[in-house]
């Protein structure tokens, strides 16, 4: 037998005992790579390139008659299918184009003046986010991380509670502990960045909702990794999250999930016209907010990043996310075995129902041997105080990881 026959061979034994690989043909950078950084940026379906011909040519041929016909109801239906991969009911999520605006505009629906003025987090949130609230405050009694004291500062009459950690895992009872009946919002990583931490968001929205505040879940490192999400099962106020990454989507788009009650009492001060009820009316009077996902736009959305959006986003809806999880625990398991073998730091949790689908592996100099994998078309990323990022997803093979750890092992010997 040839070897082409062989490895023709080989993945039809791996197809019939994994489902996911008959997926591999719709990624086109797995024939050419060892892709283990979806937490990064997903590989690219080979639909997108369609899509992305697909809007030029209706700009081309429609011209401005495009917005009836198509563009101008894309973003509900791309937030609508985002919102079945969490059990959101329909019209409750909004698109724009990165997850800070995002909670911008959570932040724009609420008043920081009063006695409720709260905001508790911890300091393994995404940095752009806590940029954003801390952008807005004064420094007031900061404290000194580096010895594990809180952080809190005074933000346009808020109060910003940042609450320390040891860098993997986040204190559950002692993030409990901050939420209080002065506090307003829990701007809170599902799943941590950098450590691939769960959190535990069903006991922080019950503590939350117990106070009278709101929770804010950003959900861009578990939707679409396997992680269990359902909104409604959470009873989550807000979520948000990206589709570059698990979502294989790509950058542009971000969505913002407002809970159905909720989001009829709100109303956002960093708003737009697409918000309005009546958009081409274009009044100059008071703002009269329409209703559903559209409430909670503001300007024109990316039309592009929304077709180039659709292909992944489809892929995904036809998943069973399950198995998706126990795959991805599979793989994590076995990235944190060879690890081990090897003596090199995992900063990760052990425990696989608290681990997310990224391990975060620290060798001798992985900054440069992160440098030298990409070199040798071994996708992976680092992130200070974490090491080297692996982050296999549901297309990937147990064999790719072996030939990840492979090169590391070449590269580190090489170094030395």
């Amino acid at each position: 037998m040839t070897d082409s026959r062989m490895m023709d061979a080989h993945m039809t034994d791996q197809n019939l005992s994994d489902p996911f690989l008959r997926y591999r043909a719709e990624f086109p950078i797995l024939d050419r790579t060892t892709y283990l950084i979806s937490n990064s940026l997903g590989a690219m379906p080979r639909g997108v390139r369609q899509a992305i011909a697909d809007y030029a040519d209706t700009w081309a041929m429609r011209g401005v008659r495009a917005w009836e016909e198509k563009w101008w109801m894309l973003a509900l239906e791309t937030g609508n299918l985002i919102a079945a991969l969490m059990n959101a009911p329909a019209n409750s999520v909004a698109i724009h184009g990165n997850v800070t605006q995002c909670q911008a505009v959570i932040a724009s629906c609420f008043d920081f003046t009063g006695r409720r003025n709260k905001i508790v987090y911890s300091d393994l949130n995404f940095p752009s986010v806590m940029y954003f609230w801390q952008g807005q405050s004064r420094p007031s009694g900061v404290g000194n991380e580096s010895r594990g004291e809180r952080v809190q500062m005074e933000c346009r009459g808020a109060r910003v509670h940042m609450g320390p950690t040891d860098g993997i895992e986040v204190p559950t009872e002692r993030l409990l502990d901050a939420i209080d009946d002065e506090t307003l919002l829990v701007p809170i990583s599902h799943v941590i960045f950098r450590s691939s931490y769960i959190n535990d968001a069903k006991a922080i929205c019950e503590k939350a909702h117990r106070v009278g505040a709101h929770v804010v879940l950003d959900a861009f490192q578990s939707l679409g990794s396997g992680v269990p999400l359902d909104v409604q099962a959470l009873n989550v106020d807000f979520a948000c999250g990206g589709v570059l990454k698990w979502l294989c989507s790509g950058p542009g788009v971000a969505y913002l999930y407002v809970r159905p009650d909720l989001a009829a009492k709100l109303e956002p001060k960093f708003t737009g016209w697409l918000a309005h009820e009546n958009p081409f009316a274009f009044d100059v009077g008071p703002m009269r907010y329409t209703q559903g996902a559209y409430r909670f736009l503001n300007g024109t959305p990316a039309i592009p990043a929304l077709y180039a959006a659709a292909p992944g986003l489809k892929i995904m809806r036809e998943l069973d996310m399950a198995p998706v999880r126990e795959k991805s625990k599979r793989f994590t398991a076995q990235i944190i075995s060879l690890a081990d073998q090897r003596g090199w730091r995992v900063n990760a949790p052990r425990d696989p129902e608290r681990r997310g689908g990224t391990v975060a592996v620290d060798m001798p100099r992985s900054k440069q041997v992160c440098a030298e994998l990409l070199k040798r078309d071994v996708l992976v990323d680092f992130r200070p105080g974490a090491g080297v990022r692996i982050s296999p997803h549901f297309y990937n093979t147990p064999e790719e990881i072996d030939r990840a750890f492979s090169a590391m092992d070449s590269i580190v010997r090489e170094m030395q």
